[in-house]
C-alpha cells in the first residue's frame, strides 16, 4: 500500500487545528468588525456545502463545547468512499477551564465497522471512507468513548496547509532530531530537516508534521500537537488583526463543516465561547494506547519508561484499554483549575545535582552520569559562536546521536546533524548563534531529547513559562503540558538554553530538573 499520500492528509488536521484557533481569535479581537467577520467566514464556509445530517448535538450558547476536527483528502461533491482521513481530533472548549482541551485518536486503532450491515475489525481512519464523518463519530461512540457528544465537525483537507503556514510566517518549530528520506530511494514523502530550533515553511513544516516514516502514530500525533502549540504561541493578536481576511479565506475553501457553523448565529456563539477563552494555554491529553504488532503476537505498551526503551517490533494494529480510555475521556472533558497567581516554586530540589568535579556526590538513581560523553559533543561544537554547555547527567535508557553512530540511523549521512553548530534567524533576521546535542532513548519510537543552546534570548518557545524552580543557585524555567515538562530552560548573560523532552514527554518531570540542573559550561 502507497502511504506516501495518507501522510498528506494526516498532517493538515493539527495545523488545521491551529487555523481553526487563529481564525476564532482573529474574528473576536475588535467588537466592531466582528459581526462583518462573522458574515464573511459563514460565506466562506458555504462555498462548500454543509456535511449533510451531521451527527452533532448543538449546545447552548455559553456551554463547554466539543469539537471533532479531522484531516482528510475530500473534496467537497465528492463521494466520501474515494476519500481518507488520517487524524482525528476532539478538543474540549470550557469556559470553566484555563486550558483548551485535545486528544488525538490514533487512526490505526482497532475497532469494529459496519460494512454491508456486519461488523468488520478494521482501523478506526476506514470508518471516514465508508460513512464519512457521521460514521466516524458513530464508530468513535461505540468503540471508544460512549459518553461523547460531538458539538460541531470541522473537515479539512490537506490544500491550504502550506498556505496556512506561510500566512501567518512559518512557525519557530523545535525540531527534535535529524529527518530525511529520499523519495526515489525509499518510495516515502521526501524530507530534509537537521535538528534544532529553527524556523520552518510551507513545505518544510508539511514534512515535518507527516512524517511517520520511522516512528508510531502516537509519536506523529505528538509531533503535530505540538506543531500546532508553537504556531499558536508564534502568532500576535496584532498579526491575526492584519492577516485575518486571509486566514478566512484559506481555511473557507478548505473546510466542511456541519449546518450550523454555516449561520452568522452559530459562529458567534462559537467564537463568544473561543473569546472568553483567549491566552488559554492548550493541553495535550494523551490517549492510553497499546501498540499490537502486526504478527499478532502478545501485545506491547508503549510510549512508558524503559517498556518503551525494550520495544522494537514495528506494530500494526493500536489497541487500548476501557478503563484507561474512559480515564482519557474523563481527563479531556474535565476544566483545568487555574494556576495559582504565582509562578514560582520552593527553592532547592528534593534530589540535588552537585557540579561535576572532584568529591561531587554520585547522581540519583533515576538519571546517570555521563560527562565523558557530553564532554566529547561539546568539543564538537568548538567554534559554534557562544559557550556551550552540556549535561553532567542523562537518562539511563539515553545515549547521544553521533555523526559516525548507528544509534539515531537515518537513510543518508548526516555529517554536521549530532551535535550541530548553526544559526537561527529572528522574526526581525537578525542572526543567533545555536547549537543543538541529540540524544535517543529509542529510535524505533521517535523517542529522542535534546540539549537547545542559542544566544537568542527571547525565543517564542520560552515566551510563557508555566513555573520557575532555583536547584542549586541556578533559576530554571519549567514549561508544563498536560502535568508534563516538555522544557525546562535556564538563562545567562550570553545565552538561553533548554532541555527539551520526547515528542510523547516520556522523561519524567524529575528527570528532567536534574538534567538541566546538571549543564555544566565546556
Amino acid at each position: 500500500m502507497n502511504l506516501i499520500p495518507r501522510f498528506r492528509r494526516g498532517a493538515l488536521l493539527r495545523f488545521g487545528l491551529g487555523g481553526l484557533i487563529v481564525i476564532l481569535f482573529a474574528a473576536t479581537t475588535t467588537a466592531v468588525a466582528g459581526l462583518l467577520q462573522f458574515k464573511q467566514l459563514a460565506n466562506e464556509l458555504s462555498g462548500t456545502p454543509a456535511l449533510k445530517q451531521a451527527r452533532v448535538t448543538i449546545a447552548n450558547p455559553g456551554s463547554p463545547q466539543t469539537i471533532l476536527a479531522i484531516g482528510s483528502d475530500h473534496r467537497a461533491g465528492e463521494p466520501f468512499n474515494v476519500a481518507n482521513t488520517d487524524t482525528m481530533m476532539l478538543i474540549r472548549m470550557d469556559p470553566n477551564s484555563s486550558t483548551i482541551n485535545v486528544l488525538s485518536i490514533p487512526r490505526d486503532l482497532k475497532v469494529q465497522i459496519p460494512e454491508h450491515g456486519i461488523p468488520v475489525d478494521s482501523k478506526l481512519n476506514s470508518a471516514y471512507s465508508v460513512g464519512g464523518p457521521n460514521l466516524l463519530v458513530k464508530v468513535i461512540q461505540q468503540n471508544v468513548f460512549p459518553d461523547l457528544q460531538v458539538n460541531h465537525i470541522v473537515d479539512i483537507n490537506f490544500g491550504g496547509f502550506e498556505h496556512l503556514v506561510n500566512a501567518i510566517g512559518c512557525v519557530y518549530t523545535d525540531v527534535d532530531h535529524r529527518y530525511y528520506n529520499n523519495t526515489a530511494v525509499t518510495d516515502y514523502s521526501s524530507i530534509d530537516i537537521q535538528p534544532g530550533y529553527q524556523r520552518l515553511c510551507g513545505s518544510d513544516a508539511l514534512s515535518f508534521v507527516r512524517f511517520r516514516h520511522s516512528d508510531s502514530d502516537i509519536v506523529r500525533n505528538a509531533r503535530q500537537q505540538d506543531f500546532v502549540r508553537w504556531a499558536k504561541d508564534d502568532y500576535s493578536q496584532d498579526q491575526l488583526v492584519s492577516n485575518r481576511d486571509t486566514l478566512v479565506r484559506i481555511f473557507g475553501q478548505h473546510t466542511e463543516t456541519d449546518a450550523d457553523l454555516h449561520t452568522t448565529d452559530g459562529l458567534i456563539n462559537l467564537f463568544n465561547l473561543v473569546a472568553f477563552m483567549d491566552g488559554h494555554t492548550i493541553k495535550q491529553i494523551p490517549f492510553p494506547a497499546i501498540l499490537l504488532p502486526c504478527n499478532s503476537g502478545p501485545v506491547t505498551p508503549t510510549l512508558t519508561g524503559a517498556a518503551a526503551a525494550n520495544t522494537t517490533q514495528t506494530p500494526c494494529f493500536v489497541g487500548s484499554d476501557q478503563n484507561a480510555e474512559q480515564r482519557a475521556f474523563t481527563a479531556l472533558m474535565t476544566p483545568t483549575a487555574a494556576s495559582p497567581a504565582t509562578n514560582s516554586t520552593p527553592t532547592g530540589s528534593p534530589t540535588p545535582v552537585q557540579a561535576r568535579g572532584s568529591g561531587a556526590q554520585p547522581p540519583p538513581s533515576d538519571v546517570n552520569a555521563d560527562a565523558g560523553d557530553g564532554k566529547a559533543q561539546a568539543a564538537a561544537l568548538r567554534g559554534a559562536g557562544m559557550p556551550v554547555y552540556y549535561p553532567g547527567v542523562i537518562t539511563p535508557a539515553a545515549q547521544y546521536c553521533t555523526d559516525g553512530s548507528n544509534a539515531c540511523p537515518v537513510d543518508t549521512a548526516s555529517s554536521g546533524s549530532y551535535p550541530r553548530a548553526y544559526t537561527i534567524r529572528d522574526q526581525q533576521g537578525n542572526p543567533h548563534p545555536a547549537y543543538r546535542m541529540t540524544l535517543v532513548i529509542n529510535s524505533d519510537l521517535g523517542e529522542y531529547f535534546g540539549i537547545q543552546g542559542t544566544t537568542w534570548q527571547n525565543p517564542p518557545l520560552l515566551r510563557s513559562p508555566s513555573s520557575t524552580q532555583t536547584v542549586n543557585g541556578r533559576k530554571l524555567l519549567l514549561y508544563s503540558n498536560g502535568g508534563k515538562l516538555s522544557v525546562v530552560a535556564w538563562r545567562t548573560p550570553g545565552g538561553v538554553y533548554w532541555v527539551s523532552n520526547t515528542l510523547s514527554n516520556t522523561i519524567s518531570n524529575k528527570q528532567m530538573v536534574e538534567v538541566a540542573a546538571s549543564l555544566t559550561q565546556g
